[in-house]
This record gives structure tokens, sequence and C-alpha cells, in this order.
């Protein structure tokens, strides 16, 4: 369990940042032969493990994650920066003090400096960041970048709507609303972790990163001297998915037909058309038009942010979900 303290402070200076980076990182522990994810990850983790096991410029990371030698410090993951773009973190890796590098790899690898992989962290810690950054590259382009595009936008959303939420209704909805694996009791965040760990109000602020490749990863820095970031499972993963037919006994799909029936399922929080169709492989035309019958016969709202506009669920579209779906929707943040 990890338990961190915010004071006003500390809560005041709370922000959300994106990070590709994490997101590639995540991506990458979740097709180790080990793991088994889940559905929505399914059709992507064949052609990333195929990736992992073939392409050799990704050697530097195949050694820092080969199992059993398994550690995470932060100068693998540098502090995240809310850029769309992950070379600019890929610069900020390469930059790395090479002192703080060597610490932590003797920290992270305890025993194992003799160990060929461990090496060049401690001896040549610039090189051996320039090479990792590399390897991170490569493996971004033939894992993550195809898919990019959907993500971005996912994860964008999610920082959108959870400032939104943060502005409006405070840090209590923001971080109630945050995963199931996090309580937020004033003033203390806990994150279910198997690791053990406390930190009091005002040692450093907290940075909350939505990832869209979370699952069974989430992260949290513990090297920064200044910044706690947390990861979270951005929604929307389900982008990623094997398409899959709706169950015939679907009411809600047989009443509004099935595109409008799966837009309204998934308006569980505020989203944009494009959002909604990343989500749904659907075109934004087709969205745009199941958006406007479901408006005008009450059962979605829009409202504009910036020059984005949201769509969510009215009380009708909730009770809706309820009866027919079952969903407990009711009660859901709007």
């Amino acid at each position: 369990m990890i338990r961190i303290e915010l004071d006003e402070a500390a809560l005041g200076a709370t922000r959300i940042a994106m990070s590709p980076l994490r997101d590639a990182f995540c991506a990458l522990h979740l097709q180790l032969p080990w793991r088994t994810p889940s559905w929505p990850y399914q059709e992507w983790v064949g052609h990333a493990r195929a990736v992992w096991r073939e392409d050799e410029r990704l050697r530097p990371l195949r050694d820092l994650f080969a199992e059993g030698r398994y550690g995470v410090s932060d100068f693998l993951l540098p502090r995240p920066v809310g850029t769309p773009d992950v070379y600019e973190e890929l610069d900020l890796l390469r930059a790395t003090d090479p002192a703080f590098v060597r610490e932590q790899a003797a920290s992270c690898f305890p025993g194992m400096a003799d160990e060929p992989f461990l090496r060049p962290y401690l001896t040549d810690p610039q090189a051996a960041c320039a090479a990792l950054a590399d390897a991170y590259a490569a493996w971004w382009e033939e894992a993550v970048a195809p898919y990019w595009p959907v993500m971005r936008r996912l994860v964008e959303d999610e920082v959108l709507v959870r400032a939104r939420t943060f502005a409006t209704e405070g840090v209590d909805a923001l971080f109630s609303g945050l995963e199931s694996r996090a309580r937020w009791e004033r003033p203390v965040l806990e994150l279910t972790k198997y690791v053990e760990a406390e930190y009091a109000a005002g040692e450093r602020r907290l940075v909350l990163v939505p990832l869209v490749f979370a699952e069974g990863c989430r992260l949290y820095s513990t090297d920064d001297p200044e910044v706690l970031a947390v990861s979270f499972q951005a929604r929307g993963a389900a982008a990623l998915r094997e398409p899959v037919e709706p169950a015939a006994d679907d009411r809600l799909g047989l009443l509004l037909g099935r595109g409008r029936a799966a837009v309204l399922r998934e308006l569980a929080g505020p989203l944009t058309t494009a959002g909604l169709a990343d989500r749904l492989g659907l075109a934004p035309s087709t969205v745009s038009e199941h958006l406007s019958l479901l408006a005008g016969a009450g059962v979605v709202t829009r409202h504009r942010v910036g020059r984005a506009v949201y769509y969510q669920l009215t009380d009708t579209g909730r009770s809706l979900l309820a009866l027919l779906v079952g969903e407990g929707v009711l009660g859901a943040v709007a």
C-alpha cells in the first residue's frame, strides 16, 4: 500500500499530464511472455510479442526486462512533462545526469555490477542511456506508433475531462473517480500496490498520468525529489480490441439500433465525436449522426470546452441504460 498525504498546497499544485513514453513502457511490460493481457489488448499483443522477440534493436530493453532482473527507476522514465511527442521524452532520457544513472542502476539491480547488461550504466551512463533511448524509439515505432493517433485522442480526452472535473467539482470528485485501486480519504490518497511506502504532506507535488496500456502496471515514481508521478488507466482501451458481435439479447440495441446503443453505452463520461469514433471503430460522421439523434431524444447533452464539443448522458440517458442494461449509472458523475 502506498499512502500519499496531500496538504492544500500540494492539492493546488496537482496536475494531469500525458506521457507517451510511460504508455510505451507499460505496453512493453504488458506483452512480456509471463503476462496474460485482457481482451482489449489481445489483438495488439501478438504483433507486439513478435517485435519483442525479433527486433535486435530492442536488445538494451530486453536485457533490462529479462525475467528475474526486472527493476524500475526514474532514469528509465523521466519526469512527465505533458508532451504528446515521445521523442521529446527520449531526449530527456538521453540527457539524464550520469551520476543519477549510476546510483539508480546500482540500487535497482543490487549485486549485479559485474553483469554485462548493467556494466554500461555504471561505466558510461551517457552512452547507455542513448542506446536505451534508441531501443525505446524502435519499440515505439514498431509496436505503439500505429495505435498512437487513437491512443493520443483517448489520453487527451482523459486529461481534459479530469482537469474539468478538478476545476469544477474539486479534488474529491477527481480522486474518487480515479480507479478501483485508488482510495481517497482526505487528506490521504491510497494506492494498492505490492510495495509499502508513505509520503508526508509537502514532500512532492502530484502528477497524474493517464495511460491506455496501464493494465496491471500502475506506475509511481519514487526517485524524483520534487514530483510524485502516479499513472492510472485511461478509459477507452477497448478501442484496441478485436471486433465482437453484440449479444442476441441486447435490449438497448433492439430499441435504438446497435450503433446508437454502442454510443450510449460508451458515454460513461464526457467524450468528443472523434473520441467516440476511435473507441467504437466507427466513422466520425456515423457517430455524429447517432449523437444528433440521441441529443434530439434528450438522452445526451453537449457542451463546449475550448474548441472541442463534449457529449455526455442526461439523467434520462442514465435511466434508460439502468432500465434496459442494468448498469449502475444512475449515480454516475455528470
